[in-house]
């Protein structure tokens, strides 16, 4: 009889639930897939979270100069008969007020036609800008 000077154990095939385990305990077929497409759906939806919470910023800051710009017109339309210095003035302070940024104010008869604007960062690195236009002056009839 032979004697096999190898010492190491003969590999034996071993199986679990109908499937080839290889050296490691896995199934011989396994290469790690299910890992990668959890972390590409884990990163979709991060995507998908930035994109959503960048695009309520956007939203946010266009109703924050509409407020703005609404404000300052009413507020300089009280005033549009002392001055266009003077009701663009208070159309300013309440603009800032209001978070945003006086841009234009002019006045057209009795109406003040104000401009704000409301910088926004949706996103780390990327600023824009939210701009509205409003007029407001006294009632006709």
């Amino acid at each position: 009889m032979a004697v096999s000077r190898d010492r190491r154990p003969a590999r034996t095939t071993r199986w679990r639930y109908g499937r080839q385990i290889g050296d490691g305990g896995r199934p011989a077929t396994d290469r790690g897939g299910a890992t990668v497409c959890l972390l590409a759906v884990g990163l979709v939806f991060v995507l998908v979270g930035l994109f959503g919470a960048a695009l309520g910023a956007a939203r946010t800051a266009r109703q924050q100069a509409r407020n703005a710009a609404d404000f300052g017109a009413l507020a300089g339309a009280g005033r549009a008969l002392d001055s266009e210095d003077v009701a663009c003035g208070r159309a300013d302070e309440l603009a800032r007020a209001n978070g945003g940024r006086l841009v234009a104010c002019r006045l057209d008869g009795l109406d003040v036609v104000v401009t704000a604007e409301v910088r926004v960062a949706p996103l780390p690195g990327l600023v824009r800008t939210a701009t509205a236009t409003a007029r407001a002056g006294p009632v006709r009839g």
